[in-house]
């Protein structure tokens, strides 16, 4: 893949994610309704805005990967590792187009 094409599947990635963010915050904005008068209601309810809240940490934190990656790829750094300042294997860009770590490095975390 040449960087063109690399950056605009990361953007792509970052633009499905938000969407997805978008989402997530148009269903937790019901928590603002009062609860149900069940009380097994009550606990789905409050589980599934748990659920959606962590949901939203974890793509906001991938967001976060993507926009690092496609800062390497302005500076120069994306196919080099951040640990061990070996090549990232094309496969493993491929795969994981946010990597930073080559699988050797990954794999020690």
């Amino acid at each position: 893949m040449n960087t063109d094409q690399i950056k605009n599947k990361l953007e792509g990635m970052r633009k499905d994610l938000e969407a997805r963010q978008t989402r997530i915050a148009k269903h937790t904005r019901h928590r603002d309704e009062p609860l149900s008068a069940d009380f097994a209601e009550q606990a789905t309810e409050l589980e599934n805005g748990e659920t959606l809240v962590a949901l939203d940490r974890e793509i906001q934190d991938e967001i976060t990967r993507i926009e690092q990656a496609l800062r390497r790829l302005e500076d120069g750094t994306y196919r080099t590792c951040a640990r061990c300042g070996g090549d990232i294997a094309q496969k493993r860009l491929e795969a994981i187009p946010h990597a930073s770590q080559c699988i050797d490095c990954a794999s020690k975390d």
